[in-house]
């Protein structure tokens, strides 16, 4: 057993958990700080399989949610509409999310500048709507009208590119087309769950024969953090941008996509 290896898992599955639900991306967060502390993961197996504790982070905070949705279904309108928004809000990655994997995993994933770009555009695309937010007609994530939602799932698309972020786009999607900042960011965990379960399954059946006894060992540190990791920051997270906003996240993005360009330019990285 290498200890430092099971220490760098601990690393990058804390980083994972803390930035998975924050609009900053967790795997270009993942991608670059793997590199830099020169953690091997070959097929990216370590990174898809401690995806599963976020996963499971939020399915467990928001358990009771999931519970009378699932009880519900054949007996209450609320929850059966709850579900067709969600599904509906899933549909557009999922296609494109198909159609394009192969290409952003053997492409996009190695091309730091583009993570970068992703990160520092997307932060001034915060701030702009910060700066300038569209009427708030939705306060409450799960009476998101189904055309919204669909909206929300189409901003989603974006975040197959690597720096953009699943919940950055999300989470400006929402925004932008009326929902308040409490809404977009709970609304943003809502289609989480059933669009990193798919990610999940998709990407652990291309990566399952890769699994090795060896790997175990890292594979459950990086994973056991991940699950405390995103547990802790959820709800303090939804606390800070309903009183704060999304400015400090967007700045966040762009400074730390700019040292990115700069450590490429200086060829460290």
């Amino acid at each position: 057993m290498d200890w430092l290896d099971l220490g760098r898992a601990a690393l990058l599955g804390i980083l994972q958990g803390l930035t998975e639900f924050l609009p900053v991306s967790s795997t270009g967060h993942l991608l670059i700080f793997g590199r830099a502390i020169g953690y091997d993961d070959p097929g990216g197996v370590f990174t898809v399989m401690i995806q599963l504790g976020s996963i499971l982070a939020i399915m467990w905070l928001y358990r009771q949610r999931i519970w009378d949705v699932t009880t519900g279904l054949f007996t209450k309108p609320d929850a059966r509409r709850f579900a067709l928004m969600l599904f509906f809000a899933f549909l557009p990655a999922a296609f494109v999310g198909l159609l394009a994997n192969s290409y952003v995993r053997n492409e996009l994933y190695i091309r730091l500048d583009i993570i970068a770009w992703a990160l520092i555009l997307g932060g001034f695309a915060m701030l702009a709507l910060e700066k300038w937010p569209p009427k708030v007609e939705v306060t409450e994530a799960a009476e998101t009208p189904i055309w919204r939602a669909i909206g929300v799932g189409v901003f989603q698309t974006l975040a197959l590119i690597p720096g953009v972020s699943r919940s950055g786009a999300t989470i400006f999607g929402g925004l932008a087309l009326g929902l308040d900042r409490r809404a977009a960011a709970e609304f943003s965990f809502f289609l989480a769950m059933p669009t990193m379960v798919a990610a999940f399954i998709l990407d652990f059946l291309t990566v399952k024969d890769h699994i090795t006894g060896d790997r175990v060992a890292e594979i459950a540190v990086g994973f056991v953090f991940a699950f405390i990791s995103a547990w802790l920051v959820v709800k303090p997270f939804l606390a800070f941008v309903t009183r704060v906003g999304f400015g400090p996240f967007a700045w966040y993005r762009i400074v730390f996509g700019a040292v990115i360009l700069g450590v490429i330019a200086l060829g460290w990285l």
